[in-house]
């Protein structure tokens, strides 16, 4: 079965067509600039990168520069539309409704569309980018797999907040956590890399990228997670904040005379470790600006560290005890002096680095050494294949 892998911004569409039964990628890229003036960026495996600039006024038309892109007779990856069995949507946000992958109907849709007051910013546009694919391929099976699905098993003493009892009920505010395909992906690998059994298990998963997330995951079920309503909240990341006094945003408020949404926009895009060590939200300059000495970019780097040491050290005491620590997505899969930091907190748990192992980039394996109590391990994350095992699952 091959699975066209759709995740869909607000300008901004990746893709990926797999073969599930091989899981080989036979073609990926991204649409950039939708609405803008557009480009095409189409990879067969195999060839080079095609870079296409042309006029994408809508995701409509990028989508269809990829399904033409799939099917051109020089470097396509499929010789007909025919050939593309079914499509896998990532949804961002699918609220309370949703516990687990779904058939994209009308009826789904239109529940989808009744979470976008909890992510303005992705929802609409993951519902465009499904809406634009069924009317382009309309006999073909569309499959939604949720970012905040595989935190739907969370207790309800750890998703409700301290607040008036009402708004969760009129407004569904509590906690929801994101990044759950990968989280899911990761913490499933991680036991059979480790052998493990999955269902007699408790593994924190540490997703570390531009955004980053933490989870405990006991017994394969989620029972917590550091993102919450939004994905601001937890982890220090690249532009977010993470976890500060709310009172922080009346007190900036007045001093700056800003707005309520500027506010917002500061937390969001302006802080993290961009907004601390004033260098880049990317940790390879952060790295970089930390061995030159930079005094900002070093407290950035150990605020950063230590914030993922505490979860950590939180989900230990949430699943009272822990097998193994995976680290996963861009931080947590290349910056090996992160990594390093963060372990260097542990040692309450039985774990000790090996160096020589740490210095892995992008690759399943062990980096605590044989004699730890506690196994850490890097696992390379892949949500487009774990989105296409879902869509499987569900159109098969």
């Amino acid at each position: 079965m091959n699975v066209l892998v759709i995740n869909c911004g607000s300008s901004s569409l990746k893709y990926q067509l797999i073969n599930s039964d091989s899981e080989e990628v036979l073609a990926k890229g991204l649409c950039e600039r939708i609405g803008i003036d557009g480009r095409l960026v189409y990879q067969k495996t195999g060839l080079d990168k095609e870079i296409t600039e042309a006029p994408m006024p809508t995701h409509k038309q990028a989508i269809q520069m990829v399904l033409d892109a799939l099917v051109n007779p020089k470097t396509g990856a499929v010789a007909s539309l025919d050939e593309i069995d079914a499509v896998g949507h990532r949804v961002v946000h699918g609220g309370e409704k949703f516990a687990s992958s779904t058939v994209l109907t009308d009826d789904v849709l239109q529940t989808i569309e009744a979470c976008n007051d909890l992510a303005p910013l992705h929802n609409p546009a993951n519902l465009i980018g499904i809406n634009a694919c069924k009317e382009l391929m309309p006999n073909t099976p569309m499959v939604g797999v949720f970012d905040t699905a595989f935190h739907q098993t969370m207790p309800k003493k750890a998703y409700l907040y301290g607040l008036p009892y009402e708004y969760y009920e009129k407004y569904g505010v509590r906690r929801y956590g994101f990044h759950g395909t990968s989280h899911s992906f990761v913490s499933k690998k991680a036991a059979e890399f480790l052998g493990m059994d999955l269902n007699n298990s408790k593994i924190i998963v540490a997703h570390l990228g531009n955004g980053a997330s933490i989870s405990a995951v006991l017994n394969g079920k989620c029972v917590d997670t550091s993102m919450g309503l939004t994905p601001l909240e937890g982890l220090v990341m690249g532009t977010r904040s993470g976890d500060v006094d709310p009172s922080i945003l009346e007190f900036i408020a007045e001093k700056e005379n800003l707005t309520l949404p500027e506010v917002m926009d500061v937390l969001n895009k302006k802080s993290g470790v961009q907004g601390m060590s004033g260098v880049s939200s990317d940790f390879r300059d952060l790295e970089d600006a930390y061995n030159a000495g930079n005094e900002r970019a070093i407290d950035a780097c150990e605020v950063f560290a230590y914030r993922v040491a505490k979860y950590i050290g939180s989900y230990v005491a949430a699943m009272n005890g822990v097998d193994a620590i995976a680290f996963t997505a861009g931080i947590g899969e290349n910056t090996s002096f992160i990594r390093e930091k963060i372990i260097a907190y542990l040692g309450y748990l039985g774990i000790t680095l090996d160096k020589e192992a740490n210095k892995v980039r992008g690759e399943e394996r062990i980096i605590s050494t044989p004699d730890s109590k506690t196994i850490a391990v890097v696992i390379p994350t892949n949500e487009e294949l774990a989105i296409c095992r879902e869509t499987v699952a569900l159109v098969s």
